[in-house]
């Protein structure tokens, strides 16, 4: 009884040390000081003066236009590489697998680099286009890992009994794989579109002139030093972030609910 307490007690710290300093930074976005440790009453602002800012309302165009883009888009691909290498058998598809895990466990700072030189050695102008391009790159993967999962979830015969009645591949495809694999895309989408939004250093390498995202925003502020803008900034953004991460556990576990009651069934 009393190691379960401690257990309890050893998560509880562990949980204060890694969240308190994003409650306090939430906290005082709504302090009507610019003090950082004095609270002097609530107010907004902050948030007022933050959506006054030009930079930041370009940032924040930027960062929502790449991040809808490049999760559109990685989605769309992601949904038609990982329909292929779940057709594929034995050492192809643990190859094709393994190639798909690199872009994930490789570090973001590789990652950023390679990209950053490929476009210098093919003479491409650096903006919003680099860094769309990067970001389909870096999401794609996380795509293909969501989406996995169902179709080997999906039963085969479904697909097969639909082309022995007469269906075209395409229609097969429309009306019978994606059906049953969508929780896995909505989910690789919501993955993408968040993971766009968080990213920082890929988007530091490949960005250009006049084409930044909050990230990069944030950190050009905190290094003129941290002004009460930063912390609305980023409540603003750890909020947007939590919601679609909630949303994306939601769906998982709706998803995984309803495989189990047609399995049961």
């Amino acid at each position: 009884m009393v190691k379960k307490h401690l257990s309890r007690i050893y998560m509880g710290m562990i949980f204060i040390f890694l969240y308190a300093p994003i409650a306090v930074l939430a906290v005082f976005s709504f302090n009507e000081s610019k003090s950082r440790g004095n609270w002097t009453g609530f107010s907004l602002k902050w948030y007022v003066e933050l959506f006054q800012d030009v930079d930041i309302r370009s940032a924040f165009y930027y960062t929502i236009s790449i991040a809808l883009i490049s999760a559109i888009v990685s989605t769309i691909l992601g949904t038609i590489a990982a329909i292929g290498i779940n057709s594929m058998k034995g050492k192809t598809k643990s190859i094709m697998l393994n190639i798909n895990y690199l872009p994930v466990v490789n570090p973001d700072i590789v990652t950023g680099i390679s990209l950053m030189i490929l476009y210098i050695s093919f003479n491409i102008d650096f903006g919003f286009k680099t860094m769309l391009i990067s970001h389909i790159v870096f999401n794609t993967p996380y795509v293909i890992l969501s989406i996995l999962p169902k179709l080997k979830q999906m039963d085969v015969n479904m697909t097969e009994a639909a082309m022995d009645l007469g269906a075209t591949p395409m229609y097969a495809l429309r009306k019978v794989i994606i059906p049953e694999i969508k929780p896995g895309i909505v989910t690789g989408f919501l993955m993408a579109f968040t993971l766009s939004i968080d990213d920082f250093i890929i988007s530091y390498f490949t960005k250009g002139e006049g084409v930044t995202n909050l990230s990069i925003v944030i950190y050009s502020m905190a290094r003129r030093g941290v002004r009460p803008t930063i912390n609305a900034l980023s409540t603003i953004m750890l909020t947007v972030v939590l919601l679609l991460m909630i949303l994306i556990n939601k769906r998982s576990s709706g998803a995984e609910k309803a495989t189990n009651k047609r399995k049961e069934a």
